[in-house]
């Protein structure tokens, strides 16, 4: 029994061990190559063999797939990869962690005694002060540490009752698909399939494991390793989550594929993977099966890519994504074959997005001049749809300016300017909801003059607001006079307020405080009234500017 409780012992310590002396050799490579390795992401491009290049060799440098994948999840969460590189690079990633696996099952050589020296090398180098050597040592140590741990797990499985309650084991669930499972459980929990293949090889080394049961655990590790990369995702945005769940989808179909071909043929397959065994160990052919299987699975892959993608972006949706394609009402790409009718919709969605410009604006004022807080969300909201809708007309109204006639093309210029215009009102809006937000936070509050003047301010703006409208939906020129009129009026309105406002300081009446807030509030309502001016006087102008 004591004998059983020490082997029990040397097999958890050399797992233990193992798992060091990977992280160990992972973290000096991510140390010595860290800057090498964003340079190198940098340089991904939408070729998917190429970038499958790239995530392989930095996977084969810094040792851990996760790492690598974890990277690039970040890389698409900021913007700075898309899905599809981000996806081809994780690709490369898997096949590039296979070569932990290869390196353990050098274990089965008869020189692998020697390959424990590297621990004592690494030790002495990292007590030297530069840190290049520091971070190469750590390298050697992990991969010292590597090898001693699958030698301290052999050890406990030289124990035969350790080894006969493996095989017993492991003979009671002896059906593929279930080891299979078993492999993506514990990879799952370990978050490591490199890890794991190395414990498959120790096990199938001493004997604890047969050859073709090994295969299946392997496999399931391939799969298993991509939870890591779905949990790193979790917490970014919703182009790193379709990432991961992507590839854990994609890797499923893969997996599944190779584990049907496993479990019809197993008994060939293992047969023929025991012809590369090295002195009659099936280590080698361990860490060969999962080589094979990544170098021609995850190029088959590539295809799969942008459908997956197209679906994925379809399927995994935030509800912001959601409020910003329901705030598209009237446009789609499949009205650009009918021109008329598209040009005539794409106005209709101009005349949208200017009513979301006036709501976000007459919410930020009710803000502005009671406190009322309750829209702020809303306000945040809108002020996103409207960016997007600039943007979605925009590309709309470009496609569409190449299949209309001359006159047709002088109008699309003039919504150009239009978008623009709303686009900059809503921006405006945005900026009174930010500034009240600053000054409720230093307790800073308009007087109640103040906020009358502003509410006559408003009520101006308001007026135009429904005078542009009208003018815009209708062509209505008979209303372009009155508009010019008020917006001369917001001109006045603005140097009266400013002149009151600075009396009532040198009367000491107001806080000198407020002052470069409360003008500015006016400037950008003053500039409210320029807008609007301008989409009024789109009909006659193809400018948008009032013409002398």
């Amino acid at each position: 029994m004591n004998e059983i409780i020490k082997s029990i012992i040397y097999l958890l310590v050399g797992v233990s061990v193992l798992l060091v002396g990977m992280r160990m050799m992972s973290g000096g490579m991510k140390k010595t190559i860290s800057v090498r390795v964003k340079n190198f992401f940098k340089k991904t491009e939408n070729k998917p063999f190429t970038n499958m290049g790239i995530g392989a060799a930095v996977t084969m440098a810094i040792q851990s797939s996760d790492a690598s994948n974890a990277m690039v999840v970040g890389f698409v969460n900021a913007g700075a990869m898309s899905l599809f590189q981000g996806l081809s690079i994780m690709l490369g990633a898997y096949i590039g962690t296979t070569i932990t696996g290869v390196i353990a099952s050098f274990s089965s050589l008869s020189i692998s005694v020697y390959f424990l020296l590297f621990s004592f090398v690494g030790v002495v180098m990292m007590f030297f002060s530069n840190e290049k050597v520091v971070n190469i040592g750590e390298i050697l140590c992990g991969l010292g540490l590597l090898f001693f741990g699958l030698a301290v797990m052999k050890d406990a499985f030289k124990n035969p009752e350790i080894t006969d309650a493996c095989k017993t084991l492991f003979s009671s669930i002896d059906f593929g698909p279930l080891l299979f499972l078993l492999g993506v459980i514990i990879t799952g929990l370990i978050q490591s399939s490199s890890a794991v293949t190395s414990i498959v090889i120790a096990m199938v080394g001493s004997g604890a494991l047969d050859l073709s049961s090994g295969l299946f655990l392997a496999l399931g590790a391939t799969l298993g390793t991509v939870i890591t990369t779905v949990i790193v995702s979790l917490n970014g945005s919703i182009q790193g989550k379709r990432a991961s769940i992507i590839m854990f989808c994609l890797r499923a179909i893969s997996s599944s594929i190779m584990l049907a071909i496993l479990t019809i043929f197993r008994n060939p397959i293992a047969e023929g993977m025991h012809l590369f065994a090295i002195n009659g160990s099936d280590e080698f052919p361990i860490a060969l099966f999962i080589v094979f299987y990544n170098i021609v699975f995850m190029p088959l892959l590539v295809p799969l890519l942008k459908p997956a993608i197209k679906i994925g972006s379809k399927l995994i949706k935030n509800k912001k994504e959601e409020d910003l394609m329901n705030a598209v009402r009237f446009i789609d790409d499949k009205q650009l074959g009918v021109p008329g009718v598209a040009l005539m919709l794409a106005k209709k969605e101009i005349m949208n997005m200017y009513t979301l410009s006036k709501e976000n604006y007459l919410d930020s004022m009710r803000k502005m001049l009671s406190g009322d807080n309750s829209l702020d969300a809303q306000i945040v909201s809108k002020e996103d749809q409207i960016d997007y809708l600039n943007q979605r007309i925009t590309d709309f109204l470009i496609k569409l300016s190449t299949r209309v006639s001359l006159n047709h093309e002088r109008e699309i210029g003039s919504y150009f300017h239009v978008i623009n215009d709303i686009e900059r009102i809503g921006d405006h809006a945005y900026n009174f909801y930010e500034k009240k937000n600053d000054l409720d936070a230093k307790q800073l509050f308009f007087s109640e003059t103040a906020r009358k003047e502003l509410g006559d301010f408003n009520a101006v703006l308001s007026e135009m607001f429904d005078k542009a409208y009208s003018v815009f939906e209708n062509n209505d020129f008979s209303q372009l006079k009155e508009v010019h009129e008020l917006e001369r009026k917001t001109d006045s309105l603005k140097k009266e307020i400013s002149d009151r406002h600075f009396a009532r300081i040198t009367a000491n009446a107001c806080s000198q405080e407020l002052t470069s807030a409360y003008l500015t509030v006016l400037t950008e309502l003053e500039r409210i009234g320029d807008h609007l001016t301008n989409i009024a006087y789109s009909i006659d102008n193809p400018n948008g500017n009032v013409r002398a």
